[in-house]
């Protein structure tokens, strides 16, 4: 890897990610448009951060959404229930299968274990752990086999059942996986794959290094790093409009990063603290391409927390966002608080 390094500004990052990312404008309501709004995933660790995430970047998207067909829910990066497209399972599963041969046996025994336990049927994770004398959140660590999918709607525990392996070399899985997270989150590190993903540095590492040919070295305000090198065109495309604002749930993919990736997008260091909590992280407020506060709801109470204060127009259009979120049941009116 002898390229010069490109240098990126802030600017030039942050717009990049929001285009790849769908947060420019909402994508047409098909099942293409889901695919790309989940293309690195979405994280649906907070019950139905999924469904909002999608409403971030897709016209139409209703409370259901997240169970389109051409959608399915698992346990992916972390451990993490994740919504992922329907024919990308073997990406978020078998590329983050362990190397080490102790924990790649234990996935294995205890997916062929819960697969003739089920025989087809259908049951929450909590009876099947039971039965099989483990504890329930030890399913997790099959989920990487790609044998296990779920359903969780947030309130009760999850349902799950088996499905055939996925016929992909575990390899080229990974390397896709990797290509998913420089797209979405590039430009990154090995390292930061690694944590994204759950996996040991080594084979994060070896990932990045099989993509030699792929990639191009960058150097950001944060330090050095990787980008896809067909991503070139579109880090070096002058910025356009954005959106007047998006309201991100807790965990989705333009904020979920960690350490140093963090300074890039919320460059004031008291500030890192409120997005980034030490329990359940807040939404994210996003106007005019920039975080300027975080959010959170109660039923039909949305609580806005901005760092600045807003101009009536920004203001009017986070209502406006507030008020078009898909929420579950029978809601009325969605009401906004400020705290600024």
């Amino acid at each position: 890897m002898t390229k010069s390094r490109l240098e990126l500004t802030r600017a030039q990052i942050l717009a990049f990610r929001r285009r790849v990312g769908a947060l420019v404008a909402r994508l047409p309501r098909e099942s293409n448009s889901l695919q790309r709004a989940a293309w690195a995933g979405l994280k649906d660790s907070m019950p139905r951060a999924a469904v909002l995430s999608i409403h971030a970047r897709v016209e139409g998207t209703e409370p259901e959404t997240w169970e389109d067909s051409s959608l399915v829910q698992l346990w992916g990066p972390g451990y993490h229930a994740y919504v992922v497209a329907a024919p990308d399972v073997a990406i978020f599963t078998l590329g983050r299968l362990p190397g080490n041969p102790g924990r790649l046996q234990l996935a294995n025994d205890l997916a062929t274990r819960l697969d003739a336990f089920l025989e087809r049927r259908q049951m929450t994770y909590g009876e099947a752990g039971r039965a099989l004398g483990v504890h329930p959140n030890q399913l997790r660590y099959a989920a990487p086999t790609g044998r296990i999918l779920m359903r969780w709607d947030g309130a009760r525990q999850p349902i799950i059942w088996t499905v055939p392996p996925p016929e992909i070399d575990p390899g080229e899985a990974r390397l896709e996986l990797a290509r998913r997270y420089l797209h979405i989150f590039g430009p990154a590190t090995s390292e930061a794959f690694a944590g994204w993903a759950g996996i040991r540095p080594p084979p994060a590492n070896a990932a990045f290094d099989s993509l030699n040919g792929e990639l191009t070295p960058v150097r950001t305000p944060i330090g050095d790093a990787w980008i896809l090198t067909s991503d070139e065109p579109a880090l070096r495309a002058a910025p356009g409009p954005e959106a007047p604002a998006r309201l991100l749930p807790s965990g989705d993919a333009y904020f979920l990063l960690y350490c140093a990736d963090r300074q890039l997008l919320v460059p004031e260091p008291n500030r890192l603290r409120d997005l980034w909590t030490s329990r359940v992280w807040p939404g994210a407020v996003l106007v005019e391409g920039e975080i300027v506060g975080t959010w959170r709801r109660s039923q039909d109470k949305v609580t806005i927390q901005t760092w600045r204060r807003l101009s009536p127009t920004d203001r009017q259009a986070v209502e406006a966002e507030a008020g078009s979120l898909p929420l579950p049941g029978p809601t009325g009116k969605v009401s906004v608080s400020w705290d600024d």
